[in-house]
Order: structure tokens, then sequence, then C-alpha cells
């Protein structure tokens, strides 16, 4: 598209260039004793209320008309007209083969944003090729902080044009838009290329430490907050990640990455549990969103929560250890995060059938990521991808169409606890270091299994590293308790609830219903 005429436009100014502009005309901004910046921002989280679909016919998901999208793209345009703007391009993806080019512009007084994004996307070497590219299948993702959207939730709007690959975002200041924008669309492109893009992190396991010899690759999916990333970077039998929230899933297992950099939850990081992400979080080259800085000693507190406990960093992955994107081994692996607090065990194996069951269901207890309205709650968001564009039944649909052609080893993994929340002091947390056991027992083949009675997966017996059986089948935990009526009104609730909630997509494979 072209894009609308500003008062100034920077084009890909430099990340120097960016901090000078963030130093010299933004407030609510520190720098740490690291020599990073820190931003606070005035919206906390994504803004799924105020998230609309162009469309003039149904998508499954919450619309706006033609009409009223032009209204207020020409309203957005006008505003620009007068604006200093920033106007970044790159490369979601590093396969020139599968590559799509994207383009943010944004007001250059809330040049945070275009710092952040830049670390994300892969860069343009060619810009004359950059251009073709863009005009036959880009992306544009048009911002404005600065220009609010009376009369929508919270006064402020994303709509996403699919027809044409363009999201406008008014009013937010929250880094995640922008970088959604772009990928929200991505969902979208990879489906109509037959795969499925999955909001999943991506780590691989060295050959030297497989038991096939051979490089393995394995995908985590699960909702922001979830320990997504920190399953991702956590270093088990010296796995290497390669990506921390978005792939794209081929029919024949072929892995797409999307991203050069890292969007990591920073409250609660522990140099100890998560060093790679800690040492990315510090380094001078990162930039931190709601995350605590002393305004006199400078120190950045990870553990401050009294803001929000969304706090966020960005960070180029050659920053860290990591594997290079390009040219990933088909995946092997399939890891499904569930942050439960009942009856979920530690990990469960899981048949193709189950395994687009459990990928539809999509529970979790919500983290602060999704914002207040999901903070604590039980939660089912289909795929854990709550940027998907139409029917949530054909994300599980395509799953399983994928599995059937490439088949993968599935496993549902707890990342919360068994037997209550944490202020039941008769529950017990799974902690970082037993998920870890779990995926070098997955892939050392040294786990033992047998199939649970109630939900028919697969639970382990024994995991090499774990001496506790209760993590890994809470239905002991429960008896040893006392507790054997409530575990049972726990199963028959799970069922009947996941039953219902299943029944609300007509469009669903009924081979994932009755899983």
């Amino acid at each position: 598209m072209t894009l609308p005429t500003a008062a100034s436009v920077t084009r890909n100014p430099s990340q120097e260039q960016l901090r000078d502009w963030v130093l010299a005309h933004m407030s609510r901004v520190q720098v740490s004793e690291h020599g990073n910046i820190g931003y606070t921002t005035m919206v906390t989280a994504r803004l799924a209320p105020s998230t609309a679909f162009v469309s003039d016919q149904p998508t499954g998901k919450p619309t706006m008309s033609r009409a009223e999208y032009e209204q207020w793209a020409e309203e957005q345009d006008a505003f620009i007209a007068d604006q200093d703007m920033v106007l970044i391009e790159g490369y979601i993806g590093p396969d020139p083969d599968f590559r799509t080019p994207v383009r943010l512009l944004i007001e250059r007084k809330s040049s945070n944003i275009p710092a952040m994004q830049q670390q994300l996307y892969f860069p343009v070497e060619d810009e004359a090729g950059f251009e073709e590219e863009h005009a036959e299948h880009g992306f544009t993702v048009i911002y404005t902080p600065g220009l609010l959207a009376p009369g929508k939730p919270d006064d402020r709007l994303i709509a996403v044009d699919l027809d044409h690959y363009v999201t406008r975002v008014f009013g937010s200041d929250y880094f995640g838009e922008s970088k959604m924008g772009g990928l929200r669309m991505w969902n979208h492109l990879v489906h109509e290329r037959g795969g499925l893009a999955m909001h999943s992190g991506a780590k691989v396991f060295p050959a030297e430490e497989t038991g096939s010899g051979e490089e393995e690759l394995a995908l985590i999916i699960g909702l922001s907050g979830t320990g997504k990333t920190t399953t991702t970077f956590r270093e088990v039998k010296g796995s290497l990640p390669v990506q921390d929230d978005f792939i794209g899933l081929m029919p024949d297992g072929t892995v797409h990455a999307t991203e050069n950099g890292c969007f990591a939850k920073t409250y609660g990081l522990d140099a100890d549990d998560e060093p790679t992400i800690h040492g990315g979080a510090i380094d001078p080259e990162a930039w931190l969103e709601n995350t605590r800085i002393d305004p006199i000693t400078r120190q950045i507190d990870f553990f401050d929560d009294r803001y929000t406990a969304n706090g966020r960093v960005t960070f180029p992955l050659a920053e860290i250890r990591h594997r290079d994107p390009r040219d990933l081994p088909k995946a092997r692996y399939l890891f499904i995060l569930n942050r439960n607090e009942d009856i979920i065990p530690a990990v469960a194996r899981l048949r193709p059938e189950q395994a687009a069951h459990y990928f539809m269901l999509g529970e979790t207890k919500g983290t602060s990521a999704g914002g207040a309205a999901e903070a604590g709650k039980r939660l089912r968001v289909p795929g854990t991808n709550p940027f998907w564009f139409e029917d949530d039944a054909s994300q599980a649909n395509r799953l399983l169409e994928i599995l059937e052609q490439h088949p993968l080893e599935v496993y549902l993994l707890n990342t919360g606890r068994v037997g209550g929340d944490a202020d039941d002091d008769r529950s017990k947390k799974v902690t970082i270091d037993v998920s870890a056991a779990v995926q070098a027992g997955i892939v050392d083949g040294t786990i033992e299994w047998e199939t649970d009675p109630d939900f028919g997966y697969d639970v382990a017996t024994s995991i090499p590293g774990i001496d506790d059986d209760e993590l890994l089948q809470p239905r002991r935990l429960y008896q040893r308790q006392g507790r054997d009526e409530e575990y049972g009104e726990l199963v028959e609730r799970l069922r009947r609830e996941r039953a219902e909630y299943l029944d609300g997509f007509p469009a669903l494979d009924d081979r994932v219903r009755t899983a």
C-alpha cells in the first residue's frame, strides 16, 4: 500500500538515533545501571476487546465493516499528516523463499516502539529487492499511539485488514500491538500457504545429545505467561533456543521462524533459573517495558509488580547463545503447556487426535500478559493463540492434518501445580527443574508410561531425576490425602466442561472433539 503523507519520515534510523530521540523527547523513561532503557506504558497489555477484523461478512471473530474501517483510516491519515514519523522495514522470517516483508510506520515521539521492533525484524540487505517483495506480498502496520479512537473499548482500536495486509493501531503505547500487528497477519498468510502459524517457541537439542544422533527440534506452545519462553530458553541437554513466540509449521514438518530477537516477560526473572533471558534483559542493547528501575540506584527489580506483572523486554538473539533460525531440522516434538493447579500431571503423552484435542482446548490459568480480565482465571484459548483470524476450529483441524502427514511426538506439560493453588499447603509445584527433567527424559527415551484410566493419555510411572510420583500421577496425591471424592468430581467436571466447550465449534473434526 502507499503510506500516508507525514510532516516528515525518517526511514530505518539506527538504534543509536532512536535511543537519542527516546531520551530527549519521551517522559516515563529511565536508564538502568546496565545502560539499557526502560519505559513505563499507559496501556499495560494487549487490547483484545479493541481488536477487530475488517470484513462485511462473519469471520468467527469481532469484525468492523469496510466502510467504518475506511473512515478510521482517513482520520488516522489526517493525523499523520502533521506528525514526524519513523519507518522501520524488515522481514518476518529469514528464509528467502518464505520470508514476509513488513513495514512499521509510527510517531517519532514513541521511538521506543520502533527501536524494539527493529530488534525483532530480520534486516533488509537489498532495498530495491525489499521494495519489490513488499509490493507483491508485504505487510504494513500503521501505528499512532497519540491518536485515540473515541467510542471504541478503552477509546482505542486495532483494525486488521487481511484483504490488504494492513493493521492500524490507535491509542496504545504498548509494544505488543506492534509486534502482533505483523504476526497476526502472518497467521493468515501461513494458513493460506497450507501450514499452521503457532504461538510457539522453538528449541533444538544438539545431535550429540539425542538418541537419533541428529539435531532434534521441539516446538513449545502456550499462552503468554505460562512458561513458553522459560521452557524454550532453559538449557536441557545442551539445547539452544531458536524462537520464543511464533513459528509456522508446514505439512512436511518444515518449521519457519519469524523473529530475529526475543520479547520476554521480565517479572520474576531470576539469573539462576533463567540465565539466558536474564543475560539478555540486562544487556545495554535491551529495551525494557514496565520493568521497575530504581530512580536512585538505577538497579532493575524484576520482582516488583506494583505497577504490573506484565513487564517485558526485547533484545536481539545475537546477544545470547542461540541456534540460528535458518535451515532448521524438521519438527520432532510438540510440547503443549498448561499452567494448571489440580489434576494435570507434569507430563502426559498424546496420540494425534488427543494432541489436536488439547491444542484446541488451549487450557491454562491466565496471567497479566492478557490484561486484568484474564489474570488468575481459568482460560481456554484454542491453540493458545489469541491472534487467530477466523473460526478457531480451523487451527485444530489443520494441526490434525499435519500430524497425519508428519507425525510428531506430542506431550502435554503442566507448568503450574498439582493438588491446589499456591495458598493450599497440600499442593505441589511443578518446578522448572522438574520440567527440565521431563524434557531430558523425552529426548533420552527413558520415561516409562502407562495409560491414565480417566483421560486416556499416557502418564509417566518413572522419569530419571524426578522422585515424586505424585507430580507424575496427581491421582496418587489426592488418594494419599484422602481427597478421592474431590478428584473424581474434578475429573467429571473437566469432562463435562470440555465437551460443552468443544460443542461450540460445529466445524471441528469429530475425531478431535471425541479424543
